[in-house]
Formats: structure tokens, sequence, C-alpha cells
């Protein structure tokens, strides 16, 4: 995609601290204790470095304006107005630890424009990397779909829950969760996203065509993360990739699964009738 070519390569750096408080607040979100050992679980890292536009250059959606062409500018200007967090593919080198002070680098790893059979597609793939106190701690490649409005008429997604019912049936692991709308609103704090489809039902529903609420990626990626350290134990993952399937909505129950171990351990969430919501993998 010649257009955005210039874009590749760029990169963006920001600074933070592993604040107490922000921990806290973290463990008390996901209704969890503090790890014996004093470090920072696996997923906390998406709680750093985070964008910081002020809210006169946010868009309609929440989302930081993407009009800036400058050489400055860091993510492309991509015209389409729906932005999702695709995916994501996470190394895991060392546990972050309250009080460290974090740099992340981040950089334009790949910018690809698709056909979809919901139009048209800009895949953008950035590669971040944190450090704790000048250590390694967390290599990251994330992919961002921009996509094209859905027509007029379209059915609201996800489709209303089926008549099948999930089947846990050969996981090891199992954890049903209901997303409620404090813990999505809890999280977009944690955060800093102010991206409306997670805590403004009528721009969901009306805007983005949504059939509620929608469960951030991160959050349920999160809470697959959190499955993990209740079945292997604190900062066991050495790898995790991530991709959502299907929005995941507020007030439905997630079932939460997990199998394997070693190099090939399966976990994914799944809707109560049994639709795909995330499909990830990890490697202890």
């Amino acid at each position: 995609m010649s257009e955005w070519q210039d874009w590749i390569g760029r990169e963006e750096k920001r600074t933070d601290r592993v604040d107490e408080g922000l921990f806290t607040r973290w463990l008390a979100t996901l209704d969890r204790a503090a790890p014996a050992d004093g470090a920072v679980p696996q997923a906390f890292h998406w709680c750093l470095c985070t964008p910081d536009a002020p809210t006169a250059k946010l868009g309609p959606d929440g989302h930081p304006l993407r009009d800036d062409d400058s050489p400055a500018g860091f993510l492309p200007p991509v015209p389409l107005p729906r932005r999702m967090w695709a995916s994501s593919k996470v190394e895991f080198l060392a546990p972050l630890r309250p009080g460290q002070s974090v740099s992340r680098t981040s950089r334009i790893a790949s910018v690809a424009e698709k056909q979809g059979g919901s139009g048209r597609l800009v895949f953008v793939d950035v590669a971040h990397e944190t450090h704790g106190d000048g250590v390694p701690c967390v290599r990251e490649v994330q992919s961002i779909v921009y996509r094209e409005a859905p027509p007029a008429g379209t059915p609201a997604a996800p489709p209303p829950p089926g008549e099948g019912r999930f089947d846990p049936t050969g996981w090891d692991a199992h954890r049903v969760l209901t997303p409620s709308e404090p813990l999505l609103f809890r999280y977009s704090a944690l955060t800093f996203n102010s991206h409306r489809i997670h805590y403004d039902a009528p721009y969901a529903r009306d805007e983005e065509g949504y059939r509620g609420l929608v469960v951030h990626g991160p959050l349920t990626a999160t809470l697959l993360l959190d499955l993990a350290q209740r079945h292997f134990g604190d900062n066991a993952l050495k790898r995790f990739a991530f991709r959502g399937m299907s929005p995941a909505v507020a007030g439905e129950a997630l079932n939460l699964v997990l199998r394997g171990g070693g190099e090939a351990v399966g976990i994914g969430a799944f809707a109560g009738d049994g639709r795909q919501v995330m499909s990830a993998t990890a490697a202890v």
C-alpha cells in the first residue's frame, strides 16, 4: 500500500512508572491478590505508556484523531472510521516490579491494505519493546485494523445468543465470568482508553452497530492470562498470542478455557452459546 509506506519504520518512545497505586487498582479491578514474590502479573504492561492525547484532540469515537500527516505523526492517518485491536504476539522476558521506571519504544513494522467481506481493511502492525529499569521485560507485535463503517441495515454484532451451549469437555481449566459495566469502565480508566464502544451504550449500538457495550480485546486477553496464572502460577508464560474472533458483550457470560502445557498451550474465550470470542496460544 504505497500511500502509507513512509510510515513503516517510524518510532515513538514513551516513559512511565510501575506506580503502586495503579497496580493496586489493577488488582482490585480483576478481584485478585498480588503475587507472593511482589512482581507484577503478566498483562499489566497494557496499562503502561498509554496514549495521552488532549481531550480536544479526540475524535467522535473517543480515540485520538488520526488527521496528522506531519513528519512527526506516528500512526498513519488512515481515513477509515472503525478501529480494532485485532491481535497481538507477546514475549515475556522478565517480570515488571512496582516502583520500576518503564520505557517503551514502538515502531511501525508494516502497513497493508486488504479487501474483506465487510469492505476495505487496513492493517497496521506495531512492534513494542518495554523495559523496566533498563531491562527488557516485554516484546509485542500488536496488529491494529481499520475498517469501513457497516452499511445501513447491517445486523448488529455480535448476533443474538443462539440455542447452543458451550461445552467445556476436553479443557483442563474452565472459568465462567460475566464482564460487567463497572469492570469495563475501570479497565478503560486503567488503560486511559476513551473509545466510546466500551462505556457509551447508545453510541456503541446506534453509531458502530454493536448489540451492546463491547468488552475490550486486551481485557479479554487479560482475563485469559489471569486464567493461565491460576493454572500455571505467577508469570509462568514466556509467550502468548491472541486473536479476536468476535465481539464480547458486557453482561453476557464468557467461558475462559485452557488446555495443554509446555510449548503447546491452547487458550480461548467463548460466549455462552459456544461462539468463539478469542483464540490464543501460549508457551510455559
